[in-house]
C-alpha cells in the first residue's frame, strides 16, 4: 500500500486544463472552426449537439451531422473540410503512433501487485471492463479509482477529475472518505472532484455521455466510470424479439465510450454483470460468462474477471488484453492491515502452460 502523508499532499489541487501544455495537443476546440470560415452560429449548433472538439466532430458520420437541426449537407461538407485542415485523421507512421502512446496515463489501483498485473494501472485511451458476480470487488475498485485518479502524475495518479455514471445505485460517497484518508488526501476535496449521475434508463445513460463532452473540454478529467454498463439494457429490453435492437443500442453507447476515451485521453472503467452459460459444461467449476455478447467483448480493450476466492478473498484475472498475459491477483482478507481490495500477484499453473 502507498501512503502520502505530508502536508503538501494532504490538499488536492488539480492542474487546470490551460496550464498543461501536453493537453493542448490532445484535442482542438470546436471554436477553431470559426478561423476556417465556419459561421459562429453553426459552431454553436454543434456544441448544442454535444460536439465540443474538432476531434470529436471527425468521429461523427456526415449522416449524423446532417441530423442536427439547422445543418444542411452543404454546411456539413464545409464543416468537415475545415476540421480536416485542423485535425489530421489520415495515415501516420508507426513512429508517430508510438509518440502518441506516450500520452497514455496509467492510474494506480492502490495495489502494487494489481498494478503489475495491469502493466502499471488502468490505462487512459482505453476501456477497461471488470465483470463478475455480485460482491466480487468490481465496485470497490471503482471507488478506489475515484481517489487514485486524483493523485499527481508523480504518484502514479491521473491528476484529473472523475465522472461516475451509476446505473444500479451502488455509489457511496461515505466509502470514498476512508480511501482518501488512506492516500493522505482531503476527503472533501476528493468528493468535490467527482461528478456523479444516476441513470434510470438506457436512453438516460447515453444522454449523460453526450453531456460529458462539454465538461471534459473545459476541465481536466481523467476517468469515466460506468457501473454497470449492461444493467439498464437488460431491464429495458426483454426477450429474444428485442435482442437485436438491444445490441445495436449497446453498440452505439460503447462506441460513444470509445470516442470519449480517445478524444479526451481519459480512462473508461466499466463494470459488467455475468450470466449463466448453459454451454459451459459440468466440468467447468464456474460456468458464467460476461453479459453483452460479442458487441461488448469487442469494445473493451482490457477485460478483467473478478470472482470470489476462499472466505473473503477476491481474485482478479486478466481475461483478455492486447498486451497482457492471463495472470491473476488475489486480495488480502479483510482482517489484514491493508484494505480489502489490495491484491497480490498470483500466476496459476493453468495460466503458465
Amino acid at each position: 500500500m502507498i501512503e502520502f502523508k505530508s502536508e503538501e499532499q494532504s490538499q488536492l489541487q488539480l492542474v487546470e486544463r490551460e496550464d498543461v501544455d501536453d493537453e493542448e495537443e490532445l484535442f482542438e476546440a470546436i471554436d477553431k472552426l470559426i478561423s476556417q470560415g465556419i459561421n459562429a452560429g453553426d459552431v454553436k449548433k454543434l456544441q448544442d449537439a454535444g460536439i465540443y472538439t474538432c476531434n470529436g466532430l471527425m468521429m461523427h458520420t456526415k449522416k449524423s451531422l446532417t441530423g442536427i437541426k439547422g445543418l444542411s449537407e452543404a454546411k456539413v461538407d464545409k464543416i468537415c473540410e475545415a476540421a480536416e485542415k485542423i485535425v489530421n485523421f489520415g495515415y501516420i507512421t508507426g513512429s508517430d503512433v508510438l509518440l502518441r502512446r506516450k500520452s497514455v496515463v496509467r492510474i494506480t489501483t492502490g495495489s502494487q501487485a494489481l498494478d503489475e498485473l495491469l502493466g502499471g494501472g488502468i490505462e487512459t485511451l482505453s476501456i477497461t471492463e471488470a465483470f463478475g458476480e455480485f460482491r466480487s470487488g468490481k465496485t470497490q475498485l471503482a471507488h478506489t479509482l475515484c481517489v487514485s485518479t486524483q493523485l499527481p502524475l508523480s504518484m502514479r495518479g491521473g491528476n484529473g477529475k472523475v465522472a461516475y455514471i451509476d446505473t444500479e445505485g451502488t455509489f457511496r460517497p461515505d466509502r470514498i472518505v476512508p480511501i482518501a484518508e488512506r492516500f493522505g488526501l482531503d476527503a472533501g476535496a476528493v468528493l468535490d472532484n467527482i461528478i456523479y449521475a444516476r441513470a434510470y434508463t438506457y436512453e438516460h445513460q447515453y444522454n449523460l455521455l453526450l453531456g460529458l463532452a462539454a465538461k471534459m473540454s473545459e476541465e481536466p478529467f481523467r476517468l469515466l466510470i460506468v457501473d454497470s454498463v449492461i444493467a439498464l439494457f437488460r431491464v429495458d429490453f426483454t426477450g429474444r424479439g428485442e435482442l437485436a435492437e438491444r445490441q445495436q443500442k449497446l453498440a452505439q453507447m460503447l462506441s460513444r465510450l470509445t470516442k470519449i476515451a480517445e478524444e479526451f485521453n481519459v480512462a473508461v472503467y466499466m463494470t459488467n454483470q455475468v450470466i449463466a452459460d448453459p454451454g459451459g459444461g459440468v466440468f467447468i467449476s464456474d460456468p458464467k460468462k460476461p453479459a453483452g455478447g460479442h458487441v461488448l467483448a469487442h469494445a473493451a480493450t482490457i477485460r478483467l474477471m473478478f470472482r470470489k476466492g476462499k472466505g473473503e478473498q477476491r481474485i482478479c484475472k486478466v481475461f483478455d488484453a492486447p498486451n497482457l498475459p492471463e495472470n491473476e491477483a488475489i486480495s488480502s482478507p479483510p482482517h489484514s492491515s491493508l484494505a480489502a481490495n489490495i491484491f497480490h500477484k498470483r500466476i496459476t499453473e493453468a495460466d503458465s502452460h
